[in-house]
């Protein structure tokens, strides 16, 4: 059972009488008895209280009010004479009347929630039944009512008040009032902002709306609320017990709403004749409202109707034997607790899992929506998609059917779900199924993704060859099929298995190019679509494809011949635009392409490329530069083809040859092309000077003086060019000879004195007069006696010079420096003259030339031993200078003798008997003083050098190292 009673207190008046109503909050229960005493239940784990209103005999407890949080109570004392109002604090010890109220008989009372709190009511709005509305707040502290006012009164058609709520919304600049209130057959509702003053003042002076239920009232029902709302932060739905039946329905409490009509939604009546097994329209004597069902109380039972389907669910006469006086419900919805009670026990009515069923209810009503939203469990699901799926199949909705059939996971299989639409040829809706069920699977069922999949595939082919077969009305629908199978490609294209996709879409029956070549691309098959494109003759698309990042160079080389025959001008300017080509690669494609001729005017676009690579890309390969050498020669341009052959690319690079084309090449194929401009060109930068004049001179006999000209540092080999030249123009020209010789002559004098009258004087005739020549020759002959006369004076000259050269080299030997006694070495700081132990001498004696010097004096001034200046040498002095003089003195240490001989006759006879000419000594002294003693190292370029020199040598920068000071 959903729902189950259970006796929670007996004695619930605590011998103050019989109880006569039961109001409930926050885990707190309230009393009110015959008696007149007010007895409080707290089962939160406060205080129990029994307090007395009066003593008076004939007075009761006729109804008593809790607000939600159980702190606040009201109670309606009645006589036979007078009613009176009690206000009791949870605190308090006692109860204090209402003066105010005094004989205002309150049927109904709801509470702001909003202002709830320890010390105060907030605004108590109170329902009467004389068909008035009361405001009244309390504050805890002043032990009495702040104030009474009276917000409505019915004057039209007066009837009590026997239900009341309140639910308010404030947002940041109003308060929004919404009070729903009923008589026995009437519904008020009232909306408004501000305050509850001024929400009920709006109604002044004006009709207001209600909705009537009419039938019979019976008095003693006053006692027992009516209406009953439910809940969690407003009001959601409400139920009031009308006369007719149980009228209820939907709240919409929301800051939008601003008039009576829009406050209540979806709304039913059920009446009372559905709820009996008998039929008859027996009223119940209370009703409590939970989330999904009706509470009635029916004399000794308790019946539970669901509200969703309006069924009697269960039934309970559990009080037949306990309790056959049952009085009244009542519910403490902040605790989630229902209560029933007699006129002597409370009994509880506890809640077991309420909505568990509610799945099932709302499928029985076919409210698939609602009822996938109770759904606990993947089985409740299923029952609710088969249900929608059989119904929509049914109704020969097959495509929404298909849609439903995907969801569900276990109450049916796969198979009997796809033969349901394969047994009525529903491959659309097959079809639908599939790619539904496709979304629904787990990544662990790759070998079934697969599989459906690929008979997707199948059956977007199918469909696609029968409206192909259709007449053009089904053109539209042909291309939507069409896009949404490109759209299923892509989306599947990691779980169809290629090769599979690759045969179905390729198979004759089919035979989709387009989604082949679409599919390709998205298995990054980028051969099949390239190749495709190609042979479709679309240069661009095909382009397109390779343009892609993650294409392969390869594929670019393997297409390259078929994309410039194609469109040589695209697939140029693609080239052109790509990175990491290597030309070389394309050399076949632009062969393939050069090999067809083509109109002159028409733009050569494997010269354009190859421009492009030598001029942009820096190219350096030598079979480019040829291959662009012989395009341009058989272009037949000639400016062109010696404009790039003059360009030297390689100028500006070090170790890199000029050009980078062969010559020898380059020459050949001008050559077999008559290109003659540019084979004197390539036969001069050869320095085959002769070939290329001797050629220049069969074109223009200026191009032969250029080249001739362009011979540097060979005198010899220029006149003999210059004579060729002569020998061509002489014997070439035609003319009287008189003419023939004025022009040689005029030759003779452009030569800029390289060729004289005499060297061209052999190409002419032998009979020729000399009468012709004789201005000639007289101008010779002036010229040789002019230069004789100027080697006369440079002769004179140079006698002169040796003259003074000589007498300068003799005053050189015999000059001198003067030194003082205390004259120091500017190596060791010791006296010049003064040789200490340390310092021995290192030459030896010569017998030919005396002494060897112990000391040099250099013009600045600087003096040093010359023990001290070798040492030094050898520390500071290049390293070559430091091998060579360390040589030098192992030379020396071998040929020197302890006693040195004292006359030339004995110098002889040493070197006679040792066979070592003494000599050698001489002369390694002498290269040594021409290595230490060439200028002053303190003074001299050396010590220029020396600054370029680290202070820390590198055999000691690990020593150095050592010293850093390193950050901690």
């Amino acid at each position: 059972k959903i729902f189950s009673l259970d006796v929670l207190e007996q004695n619930a008046a605590k011998g103050h009488g019989l109880v006569t109503s039961v109001a409930a909050g926050n885990n707190v229960l309230l009393v009110g008895t015959s008696s007149g005493w007010i007895v409080r239940h707290d089962f939160g784990g406060g205080d129990n209280l029994e307090l007395e209103l009066s003593r008076g005999a004939d007075q009761y407890v006729c109804k008593v009010f809790l607000d939600p949080s159980g702190r606040h109570c009201l109670a309606n004392l009645r006589s036979s004479s007078v009613a009176e109002t009690f206000y009791i604090h949870a605190k308090w010890k006692k109860v204090r009347a209402v003066s105010r109220l005094k004989g205002v008989l309150v049927n109904a009372v709801c509470w702001n929630k909003s202002q709830l709190s320890d010390y105060s009511s907030g605004e108590i709005v109170l329902a009467t039944a004389s068909g008035q509305i009361y405001e009244m707040l309390v504050e805890e502290k002043d032990k009495k009512e702040k104030y009474v006012k009276v917000l409505f009164e019915l004057t039209e058609l007066k009837e009590a008040f026997t239900g009341l709520q309140i639910e308010n919304i404030s947002s940041s600049t109003t308060t929004r009032y919404f009070i729903m209130a009923v008589t026995p057959t009437k519904l008020y509702v009232f909306v408004g902002t501000g305050s509850l003053e001024s929400l009920f003042s709006s109604y002044a002076g004006r009709v207001v709306k209600f909705t009537e239920l009419p039938g019979e009232f019976q008095k003693r029902w006053v006692l027992y609320t009516p209406i009953h709302f439910y809940g969690k932060r407003y009001a959601e739905s409400f139920a009031w017990l009308a006369g007719p039946g149980i009228y209820h329905g939907e709240l919409h409490i929301t800051t939008q709403v601003s008039s009576e009509d829009s406050i209540v939604g979806s709304k039913w009546l059920l009446e009372y004749s559905k709820i009996n097994e008998d039929g008859s329209s027996t009223r119940p004597e209370a009703l409590s409202l939970t989330q999904h069902h009706f509470l009635l109380l029916y004399g000794g039972k308790l019946k539970v109707v669901n509200r969703t389907s309006q069924k009697l669910v269960e039934e309970d006469s559990v009080f037949d034997m306990t309790a056959p006086n049952m009085l009244g419900l009542c519910a403490d919805y902040a605790a989630g607790a229902y209560y029933a009670y007699s006129n002597t026990s409370i009994f509880e009515i506890t809640v077991h899992d309420e909505d568990r069923d509610m799945w099932r209810v709302y499928l029985g009503m076919k409210e698939y929506a609602a009822a996938l939203e109770h759904c606990r469990n993947i089985f409740q699901k299923d029952e609710v998609y088969r249900a929608q799926a059989d119904g929509a199949f049914e109704a020969k909705k097959y495509m929404i059917a298909a849609s439903f059939y995907a969801k569900i996971t276990g109450v049916i299989t796969f198979e009997e779900i796809a033969l349901k639409f394969l047994k009525i040829n529903e491959q659309d809706a097959l079809r639908t199924y599939l790619l539904r069920k496709l979304d629904s699977l787990g990544r662990d069922e790759r070998s079934q993704i697969t599989m459906v999949a690929t008979w997707v595939v199948e059956l977007y082919l199918d469909k696609m060859n029968q409206l192909l077969l259709h007449n053009d009305e089904t053109q539209s629908q042909y291309a939507g099929v069409v896009e949404e199978f490109k759209a299923f490609l892509s989306d599947s294209k990691d779980t169809l298995d290629e090769a599979t996709t690759l045969k179905l879409l390729t198979r004759l029956v089919y035979g989709r190019n387009e989604e082949l070549v679409f599919f390709a691309s998205l298995k990054n098959r980028y051969e099949t679509v390239v190749n495709h494109h190609i042979q479709q003759r679309n240069a661009k698309k095909a382009l397109a494809v390779l343009r892609r990042e993650n294409v392969p160079l390869e594929l670019q080389y393997k297409f390259a011949p078929a994309l410039i025959m194609l469109d040589a001008n695209e697939t140029v300017e693609f080239w052109m635009s790509c990175e990491g080509l290597n030309p070389q690669n394309l050399i076949p494609a632009l062969m393939r392409y050069s090999s067809i001729s083509r109109p002159r005017e028409e733009a050569h676009q494997a010269i354009k490329y190859l421009e492009f690579c030598v001029q942009r890309l820096k190219n350096e390969d030598t079979t480019i530069h040829n291959l662009l050498v012989s395009l341009l020669v058989k272009q037949g341009d000639e400016k062109e083809l010696l404009k790039f052959l003059q360009v030297k690319y390689g100028r500006e690079q070090p170790g890199k040859p000029d050009v980078f084309y062969d010559p020898n090449y380059a020459l050949r194929v001008c050559l077999d092309e008559k290109q003659t401009e540019a084979c004197v060109f390539l036969y001069s930068m050869m320095g085959l000077h002769e070939e290329a004049v001797s050629l220049s001179l069969k074109v223009d006999v200026d191009l032969a003086k250029m080249e001739a000209d362009k011979v540097e540092g060979d005198e010899e080999l220029r006149k003999k060019l210059w004579l060729c030249i002569a020998k061509h123009v002489i014997k070439e020209e035609k003319g009287t000879k008189r003419e023939n010789i004025k022009k040689a002559v005029a030759f003779v004098n452009e030569t800029q004195g390289l060729l004289k009258i005499e060297d061209i004087l052999p190409f002419f005739p032998e009979f020729t007069l000399i009468n012709d020549f004789q201005e000639a020759i007289y101008a010779s002959l002036q010229e040789y006696n002019a230069r004789i006369e100027e080697l006369k004076l440079e002769m004179n000259d140079d006698t002169l010079n040796a003259e003074k050269l000589r007498k300068d080299i003799n005053d050189l030997s015999q000059r001198s420096a003067v030194t003082t006694p205390d004259e120091e070495c500017a190596v060791s700081l010791s006296s010049l003259l003064i040789n200490s132990d340390c310092r021995r001498k290192i030459l030896a004696y010569d017998p030919l030339h005396g002494p060897a010097s112990l000391f040099y004096v250099f013009p600045c001034e600087h003096c040093f031993h010359t023990e001290c200046l070798i040492n030094y040498m050898l520390k500071t002095g290049e390293k070559a200078e430091r091998d060579r003089i360390l040589e030098l003195k192992k030379r020396m240490s071998v040929l020197a003798v302890e006693k040195p001989p004292h006359s030339k006759k004995d110098y002889l006879a040493e070197e006679e008997e040792s066979g070592i000419h003494p000599l050698d000594q001489v002369r390694a002294n002498a290269e040594i003083a021409e290595i230490v003693a060439n200028e002053c190292p303190h003074c001299g370029e050396r010590s220029v050098r020396d600054l370029w020199k680290p202070f820390v040598p590198p055999r000691e920068a690990e020593y150095a190292a050592s010293w850093e000071i390193v950050k901690v």
